[in-house]
């Protein structure tokens, strides 16, 4: 079978090839128009948007204009960057413009590839993202790209951290909108927690380019973003929790110290129903019914706290704080906290001051983000291992852009080392051997330890390091040492645009350059320099003038010249220290090598001692080596072994999609709801007037208030008049004699809601008439708008605290998902009810001073959150940390260093790294 799919493929071609193909047939439209668009003047390229807009106002396509918009569209940047698209960077357009990921190789230019499809769909006038993964890299597109959309009448507008919402709000405004994945959706969480549609930055989720795409909707994909902000005190409510956990004895709770879980027994959970009953913290007759959810929660994160962590051991007290210490360094950490209520839990047992906790305001995964836009494209250079997943999760097809120039890069089979020592002098002596003849050498680490390990056996083998803060002293010590002596660069991604100049340089002949797998990403490594980014960074502030055109002239042509050594030195080399997880981040690596048809090679430097090595049996493949005689110093090469580490890569990132897709079941419960509460609001928003949605919710509690009271076919003196008389002095402010009206002849549950709801509206349209309408309707809004906020970030809590105890129903023989939907609708259900009663309440009970338009509340406090699924560092907390150029930091002077890198030189010029000086004290 396998043999007949691959001669239809030879006939017929793959399926790739074929869609490849239709766009082809467009390209040549194109090329068509090509001397017609070159004909016109600047004045008329531009007039052509105008008449582009008028034909779809006239009822014309997108795919009626493409091949005239993107003739213009190749025109303009040719003449506003001096770059023509080519031919297969606009079937790499045409890819994202049919809503698909566009694969393309490093160094194809998918930067200028998306100024096509852009321009096209921009021409709606509902506005286009483009989604990067850096703040660096969303200002340098939008500034060196914006030239195009510019030169054709486009507004550019981009999103950074540190905007007011005013600047968001004219950004979003414009036609184009560059901007990072982070700041995307944190802004459309604000959104959705603000009080008037007015105050609102986005204005829709029209159509979206995600560069890097794998790297955004897979790799960051697998945490959410979160809004959080401080909660009310409760430090009552964690010292009663804590003071039931002595009641306790090892018969009631079981404990997994290695997967650092702790959970009740039955025993344990029948003694905690009858002490939280006694105490009157117990809803209903059992602990785990729906509405004590919370109350578990913070029950199990008391018994960890007492049962599982130790003080001196795993934190400390001092200063009436409990500070934790690193389980791997043995430091203490200060500033950090445990979450979920954890860290209560310890202050609480501790009898320390108890902090408050965080709070969750709003929360979305990047899945349930990109899945609102209308159309969504992507562009990498490896999306096809995760081809399966793009489909199923975001219905996006990857189709494999040819390269312009053929691929001449060789790629060898990887060699197979018994131990990291003997993989490591292999390594070294690679590159002794790309320096002596000039060649670059890339070499690619898993993380900053392997890379600074590989920096240390360098340097005992006479190497030095070439010191990055000062990226003009780092390209001239490149370019004079680089061929003849042995110096090397380790880069460890800090500062994004220092990152790409350096990045940009790794081609020069005879360079060295370690760098983990997260660095240089948006920028390629040309071979002998890149011309452009040195002439910005020595000619940034020269005027122009011929002095300026001179000294132009000579870079490039000193760039021509190192190119000419590099090329004739086999090209770039890239080394790898060790196979990633995913095949996709080795490709990535790999696509360094080999751009727009240099030559070029790659090779893998594995040992058995590798993580992927251990976890797949190398422990027999170990003894089977010595069987065979294997000496030290020796490699296995073999092209079986690659197809093998290949076979446990797919293992692994099956294993990892099957992660992401759970999660992302869990998180579609809450979205579902989120969707719903979020158009709610946006409806009250836009609502003048809400008296009948509130007039229906009045009704809607008086007829829950009589259900509940008075049973369906119940005589009178069965009726509960008192529970009934009490809870509609509670909900409506009325006190009216329902005993009396029970004692009326014939009377019926019916006629009792009538009088109820006549009484309530009569109450209601004496406030207005007091009041005024006008007021009343502002009052209306303000109440509900603040009401569901409220019950929204308690409803969110609750939820988290489900997901948390939601797992154990499996050993009941129940599927934990079901569980969760189902009660998640139920709370979900509950939450709609106090929405009802909360807001009735207080409409009726409402008495204002004077009579001025009420002010909508204040926003709250918000902190955001995303946590870097590599590093496990908080992103949006380091972009909140100043980062200070290390030019102008006075090195006697530490208030002026900002935030400085662990593995930085140290500002005060010990020569020692940061974190072996000044900050082995932070």
């Amino acid at each position: 079978m396998a043999g007949l799919g691959a001669l239809a493929r030879k006939i017929f071609g793959s399926a790739n090839d074929r869609k490849i193909k239709t766009f082809r047939a467009k390209v040549e439209q194109i090329n068509a128009l090509e001397q017609e668009t070159q004909a016109l003047s600047d004045d008329a390229l531009r007039a052509r948007t105008e008449e582009f807009r008028n034909q779809l106002k006239n009822g014309a396509s997108l795919e009626d204009l493409l091949v005239p918009a993107f003739a213009t569209v190749r025109e303009a940047a040719l003449r506003a960057l001096g770059q023509r698209h080519y031919d297969v960077q606009l079937i790499g357009g045409m890819v994202l413009d049919s809503g698909q990921i566009s694969e393309m190789r490093t160094g194809e230019g998918k930067t200028l590839v998306a100024t096509a499809p852009v321009y096209l769909n921009a021409l709606a006038g509902k506005g286009v993202h483009v989604v990067t993964v850096n703040d660096y890299l969303a200002q340098r597109d939008s500034e060196w790209m914006g030239q195009v959309y510019k030169f054709l009448g486009l507004s550019v507008g981009c999103i950074v951290h540190g905007l007011s919402d005013e600047e968001r709000r004219a950004a979003y405004a414009a036609d184009v909108t560059y901007g990072t994945n982070n700041e995307f959706g944190f802004d459309y969480l604000r959104d959705n927690m603000k009080h008037d549609r007015q105050s609102m930055v986005q204005r829709g989720h029209h159509y979206a380019i995600v560069d890097e795409v794998d790297s955004i909707l897979i790799d960051e994909a697998r945490t959410p973003l979160i809004i959080s902000g401080p909660l009310e005190d409760r430090s009552d409510f964690y010292n009663t929790i804590d003071a039931f956990i002595p009641h306790l004895t090892s018969e009631d709770f079981e404990l997994d110290e290695k997967a650092r879980s702790a959970s009740f027994t039955e025993a344990g959970n029948e003694k905690l129903e009858r002490l939280l009953g006694e105490a009157g913290l117990l809803k209903g007759s059992s602990l785990y019914d729906v509405e004590n959810v919370a109350v578990v929660h913070h029950l199990q994160q008391a018994l960890k706290a007492h049962k599982l962590f130790q003080r001196d051991k795993d934190y400390i007290v001092r200063n009436d704080e409990v500070i934790i210490i690193d389980e791997f360094t043995g430091r203490m950490m200060p500033g950090r906290r445990f979450s979920e209520g954890l860290h209560q839990a310890l202050e609480a047992r501790e009898k320390v001051r108890i902090q408050p906790e965080n709070q969750t305001l709003a929360s979305i995964t990047f899945q349930n983000y990109f899945r609102m836009y209308e159309k969504l494209a992507g562009m990498t250079g490896t999306a096809q291992t995760e081809a399966d997943e793009f489909a199923d999760i975001y219905r996006l097809e990857v189709v494999e852009v040819p390269t312009n120039l053929p691929v001449k890069r060789t790629d060898e089979d990887d060699e197979v080392y018994r131990t990291f020592q003997e993989k490591f002098n292999a390594i070294v002596q690679l590159i002794d051997d790309c320096k002596e003849r000039g060649q670059p050498v890339l070499v690619g680490t898993t993380s900053i330890e392997k890379s600074e390990l590989l920096a240390e056996l360098l340097k005992k083998h006479g190497y030095k390091q070439i010191d990055l803060s000062d990226p003009a002293a780092f390209a001239a010590a490149q370019k004079k040492e680089a061929g003849k002596a042995k110096v090397f660069a380790v880069l460890n991604a800090r500062y994004h645009e220092q990152e790409a100049f350096i990045v940009a340089q790794a081609g020069l002949p005879g360079a060295v350059t370690i760098a983990t797998n997260m660095a240089g990403r948006g920028t390629d490594i040309q071979l002998g320099g890149n011309a452009d980014m040195q002439i910005a960074m020595e000619l940034g502030d020269m005027p122009e003038g011929e002095e300026r055109s001179a000294r132009e002239a000579q870079i490039r042509a000193e760039v021509e010249e190192l190119k000419k050594k590099a090329l004739a030195a086999g090209g770039l080399y890239v080394v790898a220290t060790e196979r990633h997880e995913s095949r996709r981040i080795d490709n990535q690596l790999r696509g360094r090598s080999g751009r727009q048809g240099d030559p070029g090679r790659s090779k893998f430097f594995l040992s058995l001692q590798d993580d992927l090595m251990r976890i797949f049996g190398s422990d027999r493949m170990d003894s089977m080596l010595q069987k065979l005689g294997l000496e030290e110093g020796e490699a296995i090469i073999h092209p079986w072994i690659n197809k093998a580490l290949e076979k446990a890569q797919q293992k692994v990132e099956a294993r990892n999609f099957d992660i992401r897709k759970n999660l992302l079941k869990f998180d579609n419960v809450m979205n579902d709801q989120r969707k719903v509460v979020f158009e709610q609001r946006i409806e009250l928003m836009d609502s003048d007037a809400i008296q009948e949605a509130v007039a229906d919710m009045r009704h809607d509690v008086i007829d829950d208030l009589v259900a509940n009271h008075i049973p369906e076919r119940a005589y009178p003196e069965q009726w509960d008049t008192e529970g009934l008389e009490e809870e509609v002095r509670k909900y409506l402010n009325l006190d009216l004699p329902i005993k009396d009206w029970a004692a009326e002849e014939g009377i019926a549950d019916e006629e009792v809601k009538q009088r109820l709801r006549k009484a309530a509206d009569e109450a209601m349209a004496q406030k207005v008439a007091k009041y005024s309408p006008d007021i009343m309707r502002k009052v209306e809004k303000a109440i509900l708008l603040q009401t569901l906020d409220n019950l929204w970030r308690e409803h969110l809590a609750n939820l988290d605290h489900l997901r948390s105890v939601v797992g154990f129903r499996g050993y009941a023989q129940r599927d934990p998902l079901q569980e969760y939907k189902t009660e998640a609708f139920t709370l979900f259900e509950a939450m709609l009810a106090q929405l009802r009663q909360m807001t009735t309440a207080q409409l009726l009970r409402v008495e204002l001073v004077s009579q001025q338009p009420p002010e909508m509340p204040a926003e709250p406090e918000m902190h955001a959150h995303h946590i870097n699924p590599q590093t496990g560092e908080d992103e949006m907390a380091m972009a909140d940390q100043q980062v200070v150029p290390p030019a102008s930091r006075d090195p006697n002077d530490p208030s002026t260093w900002g935030k400085v890198g662990r593995n930085e030189t140290c500002p005060c010029g010990s020569g020692k790294k940061f974190k072996h000086c000044h900050g082995a004290f932070a």
